[in-house]
């Protein structure tokens, strides 16, 4: 056992912290000595280990007191998505360490204004706030959800890019997603049932058909048969899209980008996004006549 005094010695937070942490009954003490301190043991600085990690990760004590008390709390399951979020976090920060090396050489970099994702991903932090039981509903729990938004930050200008090409700014991108996130309980239903989830099974299965062997040739008349079939699809299913090359080649861009890559190679197979793409650049360029 560890008094309070030495808990705060070892980790370098203050006991006033840890008498906080007691009174809204974030991290109470193992047990009360007869004078009355708080007495930890090696469970409880274990648990405070975890609640240090999800501060480092940006998560509010109101967040991570609901997350510890849940009954299927699983602390390796936690600390395996703690260290994702924390590459992610890395990763990101490595870039911008990388960008200001090259500022301080005196390279010129493009403004990046256009590509700011700021306002979408305070909609997103609004949402996660705002509508807990939703997220918890339909992405499983606050850290998954927190782990989308943190590959938005990781993928910003990327993200960006796409959403330019399909929204035509990223303001128009913008009022959109947060159209959806404000009505996202009925979209989900509508998601959910009927027709929509139909379309979402269809488009899943004519995916699988065309990734279901990547040792295929993409010039094969079976392959491009599904191509068009793909196409076809979601021209007569999405608004707003039409079979022409700059159309096809928003989908080349966007299952060429490292964002979606990952996502599809984990539903269908590794190499997957890369087959789809060689797929649709081979209907693009030999179907280009065809489709102006």
């Amino acid at each position: 056992m560890r008094t309070i005094s030495q808990v705060a010695e070892l980790t370098g937070i203050s006991t006033r912290t840890l008498q906080y942490y007691d009174e809204i009954g974030l991290l109470k003490p193992s047990e009360l000595a007869e004078s009355g301190y708080r007495l930890y043991d090696d469970d409880a600085l274990q648990k405070l280990q975890q609640i240090l990690f999800f501060k480092e990760l940006g998560f509010k004590l109101k967040e991570i007191k609901e997350i510890l008390q849940k009954p299927d709390f699983n602390k390796i399951k936690a600390f395996k998505r703690q260290k994702e979020l924390l590459l992610l976090k890395r990763n990101r920060t490595d870039r911008l360490i990388q960008l200001l090396s090259r500022l301080e050489k005196g390279d010129q970099c493009m403004s990046f204004k256009e590509f700011d994702l700021s306002d979408y991903i305070t909609a997103l932090e609004d949402f996660k706030n705002n509508s807990t039981d939703d997220v918890i509903k339909y992405f499983g729990s606050i850290e998954d959800f927190d782990m989308c938004i943190q590959k938005v930050r990781d993928n910003e200008s990327e993200i960006a890019k796409l959403a330019i090409k399909q929204f035509g700014s990223i303001e128009k991108y913008t009022e959109a997603m947060k159209h959806n996130l404000e009505h996202f309980s009925e979209f989900m239903e509508t998601q959910l049932t009927g027709e929509v989830k139909e379309i979402g099974r269809q488009t899943d299965i004519l995916f699988g058909r065309l990734t279901a062997d990547l040792s295929e040739d993409v010039s094969s008349p079976k392959i491009q048969s599904i191509v068009h079939e793909l196409l076809q699809f979601i021209q007569k299913n999405c608004a707003d899209t039409s079979l022409d090359e700059p159309y096809i080649n928003v989908l080349i861009d966007i299952y060429s980008s490292d964002y979606i890559k990952n996502m599809t190679d984990s539903k269908y197979r590794k190499g997957a996004s890369d087959y789809i793409v060689k797929a649709f650049r081979y209907y693009s360029e030999n179907n280009a006549s065809e489709n102006n």
